[in-house]
This record gives structure tokens, sequence and C-alpha cells, in this order.
């Protein structure tokens, strides 16, 4: 059954799908730094990631400085919601750099 998930790679791309496993959407040469979930709230033009990847775990945000992310996601704000309890939702459009690129 594919899910909407979601993985970042220690370069700082950001990739998005519908997959089985988040390991489907890595590329040759990739290695990932964490992934989950995610979905679109287009009422605020958020896209919201949540929850962590069995095989990667969650993000590791600390690593990246710049996150690379598909140019058809430019303008949408990029918001992590950790379901822990103890952290606030991590603000990645706030928090890093963004770079848009052409898929």
């Amino acid at each position: 059954m594919t899910l909407p998930k979601f993985i970042i790679t220690l370069d700082g791309t950001l990739r998005l799908g519908m997959v089985n496993q988040h390991k489907e959407l890595l590329k040759s040469g990739d290695q990932c730094i964490g992934g989950g979930y995610y979905h679109f709230d287009y009422t605020a033009n958020r896209i919201l990631l949540d929850r962590a990847s069995y095989d990667f775990g969650r993000p590791k945000w600390h690593l990246v400085d710049t996150l690379k992310v598909p140019s058809y996601y430019r303008g949408m704000r990029i918001v992590y919601q950790y379901d822990n309890g103890f952290h606030d939702d991590f603000d990645v459009s706030e928090e890093l750099d963004i770079e848009y690129y052409d898929p």
C-alpha cells in the first residue's frame, strides 16, 4: 500500500512521494538522514511533515543547513510536527535556508 512519505538526504534534499517504503525514494549515492510522512494543508499553504521512517528514523534537521526543495512547492511553508509531546513543531521554512530545484 503506497502512502505519502518523505526523506531527507545528507546533501539536504527533501524528496516526497507515494511509496510503500521510504527507501524507494532514494537515488543512487544518496545517504538518508531521516524521513516520515507528509500531507498538504492547502488552506494554510503548508506541507506538514510528521512521524518517522521505520528504516531511517526522524529527520536529523541539525545536519542540514540548506534544504533543497522541488520548485513546485515554492511558496509553501514546511513544518515538521513532532508527535511526542516533548518538542514544539519545527518550522523548517523559518529555521533552514530553502533552495528550490527543478526535479
